[in-house]
């Protein structure tokens, strides 16, 4: 049996959330001297932290939030452990524990082998260097000596297809190349075990084979150990020889990518199915770095559950904090495994808008008849203005389709497809068989 590379017991990480009062809640008349004081309070309360080496909170009050507990794994060298869960389960502050970034508050960690993490893409990245010049920067970020990155250089640059730009600044770059030449430094490192945060989900369809080939490689054939965190289920149950599965900061199931996705996939559909989506506090992607524009908030407007073939609507809520001329908004709907089977778009120029003042807008998706299949999805939003690809992008907001009176009985569940009628002809004239033909 494979050594222990990692060997997680009782882990658990606590924060402390300050709440800010709102005064105009208090009453018509808030006294000068209850403002003073409390400011005095909570000035005296951070002195002691900082005396004492405790995280400073801002807040009139503080409550703990429990991020993980008591959660206990173990890993062996080799491996490709797949982390599932729903957005605020836990899965990136165990990733940030396990990489050292931030001290737990109970449990304990033991690691064998040299670490690389992969959890912010381009995270060392200068925007006024060349793409040659962040190579060597943040290559020696990640832990690699000079000598290691001109060894590999050429294979980084291949990997990355920025020959043509390498004496560019970054700044220059679209999104695309920016993150491709990120994930090219990180994984060409050589570590014991590699640490993976949803970066897989980065660039077209053909650089995201080269980076699942890339991390098949560093597992596989070099019998390295592999931590995989992805929204992506169609990732963990190819990639992955073993998954965890994440809810409120614990762990609920443990075995086989392929069991565990479904049962993941049967819950969280129909648990996580709200009218109104809060996207303010949604992680974005690393890539998304224009501040112009953000995402608050998705509406179905539309009955729920969905059904096959009837009406939906969806209301997008954004707000634009400068102005920002020719915006087109994308809709996607995605597989339980992660494959993108519908897609609404403003592909007419006359679609899209010039929003020129700051402010809060809103746009409405109208569908006469939802020709998806019944089925568990994920839904993907995004915004691009021109050439920028995406201003604000939110992924993984979990929906679920029932069959409508016009679903065909034949159409299976969880067939994640489009079902449509099409135009079918018969030929009316029945000939006779030919001694042949019998």
């Amino acid at each position: 049996m494979p050594p222990l590379v990692i060997s997680v017991e009782n882990l658990s990480k606590r924060y402390l959330v300050g709440h800010r009062k709102n005064r105009s809640e208090q009453g018509s008349y808030v006294a000068l001297r209850d403002v003073l004081a409390q400011e005095m309070q909570n000035a005296a309360r951070k002195i002691s932290d900082v005396m004492h080496g405790r995280q400073v909170v801002q807040g009139d009050t503080l409550e703990e939030f429990w991020a993980l507990r008591d959660v206990s794994f173990e890993v062996r060298r080799g491996e490709v452990l797949g982390i599932i869960g729903r957005n605020g389960a836990g899965k990136s502050t165990l990733l940030k524990l396990l990489s050292r970034i931030t001290e737990p508050t109970r449990g304990r960690i033991t690691l064998h082998g040299r670490v690389a993490s992969l959890l912010e893409v381009g995270t060392g990245f200068h925007p006024e260097l060349t793409g040659r010049e962040n190579i060597f920067l943040n290559g020696a970020i990640l832990g690699m000596s000079r000598a290691e990155i001109r060894q590999k250089f050429d294979e980084i640059v291949s990997f990355a297809e920025v020959e043509r730009f390498l004496d560019t600044p970054v700044k220059r770059y679209s999104s695309g190349m920016y993150v491709r030449l990120a994930f090219a430094v990180a994984a060409h490192l050589d570590p014991d075990i590699l640490i993976v945060d949803e970066v897989l989900a980065v660039g077209d369809a053909e650089f995201q084979r080269k980076c699942l080939g890339k991390i098949d490689e560093v597992a596989r054939r070099s019998g390295r150990t592999v931590l995989v965190v992805s929204h992506n289920m169609g990732v963990v149950k190819s990639l992955c020889s073993r998954a965890i599965w994440l809810e409120d900061g614990a762990v609920r199931e443990t075995g086989e990518p392929q069991e565990l996705v479904d049962h993941y996939s049967a819950r969280g559909a129909t648990s996580g199915l709200k009218r109104v989506v809060s996207l303010e506090i949604c992680k974005r992607p690393t890539w998304v770095r224009d501040e112009r524009l953000r995402f608050t908030s998705l509406e179905w407007l539309s009955s729920l559950p969905l059904r096959h073939g009837e009406p939906a609507a969806i209301r997008l809520q954004l707000e634009v904090r400068t102005p920002i001329s020719g915006v087109g908004i994308i809709i996607g709907f995605n597989s339980a495994e992660g494959v993108r089977v519908l897609t609404y778009h403003m592909g007419a120029a006359e679609a899209r808008r010039d929003l020129l003042q700051p402010g809060r807008y809103s746009v409405d998706l109208y569908v006469d008849a939802l020709n998806l299949g019944p089925g568990r999805y994920t839904l993907d939003v995004a915004c691009r203005s021109g050439d920028i690809l995406s201003l604000d992008s939110v992924r993984g907001i979990e929906i679920e389709i029932l069959a409508g009176p016009s679903t065909p009985a034949s159409f299976a569940e969880n067939s994640s497809g489009m079902c449509l009628q099409g135009d079918w002809a018969w030929d009316n004239v029945a000939r006779p068989q030919t001694a042949a033909a019998l």
